[in-house]
């Protein structure tokens, strides 16, 4: 589905080349789920926003399906590529202005989804625990709230593959645990990719696969047995 061959995210500080990524081998399958682990400044977000076609390798290849994966140019090539990839990123990144309700059925008009495998904004919110805060305004919401209406956004779009940087950075433990579980039966209901950046090795156990990073380089990569 996904690969990088011997990728390589750099850019100047100062005059001296600093690398996010550095010779980073990695290839996805489809259908499986993998925890990218690491602390902090690790490479892990380098590593998704190459994953998504957010940042281009400064070196080495990045293949969707064979084919490069490039940065997005145009309208076109947005809605195309929101068809495909979906992200949860460390903050919420709510349109301010909308409602709950209306950020999630924006994003699934941006991204062309329809049929009868996406769920109705209501349907996730209430997936997410957010049925009583349908007109609710970012400014009127939690943090962990606010973050809970990004995951139904994200997951609204019926993504081929989901990203997600710390997507229970900003909840408590019990909300995590729930929000984790969601995100694992909607991946079984519709059958997407995941990929998850995180610094708590209990979360990445929970994934087919954990590959560990430090200083933008991968250090390992393990299949998860029960």
């Amino acid at each position: 589905m996904l690969e990088l061959d011997a990728v390589v995210v750099a850019h100047a500080t100062a005059g001296t080349e600093v690398r996010a990524l550095d010779g980073v081998d990695f290839a996805l399958d489809a259908g499986e789920s993998v925890a990218l682990w690491g602390p902090s400044g690790s490479g892990k977000t380098t590593l998704l926003h190459v994953l998504g076609g957010l940042v281009p390798p400064t070196r080495g290849r990045a293949l969707w399906r064979g084919e490069p994966l490039l940065p997005i140019q145009t309208v076109a090539e947005l809605g195309h590529r929101t068809q495909r990839v979906a992200y949860v990123f460390q903050g919420s990144k709510l349109l301010p202005t909308l409602t709950a309700y209306e950020n999630v059925a924006f994003a699934r008009w941006a991204s062309g989804t329809n049929g009868h495998r996406a769920h109705s904004p209501d349907e996730l919110l209430g997936m997410v625990g957010l049925a009583a805060k349908l007109d609710a305004l970012p400014g009127e919401l939690s943090g962990g709230e606010a973050q809970r209406v990004a995951i139904a956004r994200a997951l609204g779009q019926t993504p081929e593959l989901l990203l997600c940087d710390e997507p229970t950075g900003q909840l408590d433990s019990d909300t995590g645990t729930r929000v984790l579980d969601l995100i694992d039966a909607l991946r079984e209901e519709l059958g997407f990719t995941l990929v998850t950046a995180t610094h708590d090795i209990g979360v990445a156990r929970r994934y087919d696969r954990i590959v560990e990073l430090e200083d933008g380089h991968v250090l390992a990569a393990e299949a998860v047995t029960a």
